[in-house]
């Protein structure tokens, strides 16, 4: 039964996917997280880690005091392995703040955790709307989608990711594994 019920989930997400790039296009960066991003495209980038924790930050600064505070707690609740308070402060985050990307990726992780997974595809896919550049988001995405053995949809996600941020040796071992099971194709 619950394979059914995502397998809608999955299927605007293979749409979503498509869709992605174009949206990239149109968001409106700020200087420094478009300098950071092109930093961190390059293969040859060796200060990859700063970069990232950089762009880290920049996407967990809402603007806002009360929503970074909400943030914060959840990310504590989610450290404490409470994933039910977390997804409590994150979903009062997103009521609070419903275009901050980071308020919908955090509580998808939680969900995540959680168990439930159709819950954090709609999340990831809201991250995504907002942040096509969450190379973390679509990390996630991946992963569900392995975990699901939609293999090809993984695929995608975690090319996806490695395009904005070819560092990241999950990612890497991800697509390695995912060549294993394919039996040996390139991807």
């Amino acid at each position: 039964m619950r394979i059914a019920f995502l397998n809608p989930v999955v299927a605007a997400f293979a749409g979503f996917l498509m869709l992605a790039p174009a949206q990239a296009s149109d968001l409106h960066l700020s200087d420094e997280e478009a300098s950071l991003l092109e930093q961190l495209r390059d293969p040859q980038q060796e200060a990859w880690q700063r970069i990232e924790r950089q762009l880290t930050r920049h996407w967990s600064r809402s603007g806002s005091a009360s929503a970074d505070l909400l943030l914060q707690r959840g990310r504590d609740a989610m450290r404490r392995g409470n994933s039910s308070v977390a997804i409590e402060h994150f979903s009062a985050l997103i009521d609070h703040a419903p275009d901050f990307a980071e308020g919908y990726h955090a509580r998808a992780t939680a969900w995540f955790m959680d168990g439930k997974l159709g819950r954090a595809l709609s999340d990831l896919q809201e991250a995504l709307v907002r942040n096509p550049n969450h190379f973390s988001a679509l990390t996630g995405l991946g992963r569900i989608f392995e975990d699901l053995s939609d293999f090809d949809r993984a695929r995608k996600a975690y090319l996806a990711a490695e395009a904005i941020h070819p560092h990241r040796n999950d990612v890497k071992a991800a697509l390695e594994r995912l060549e294993q099971r394919l039996g040996g194709v390139t991807l």
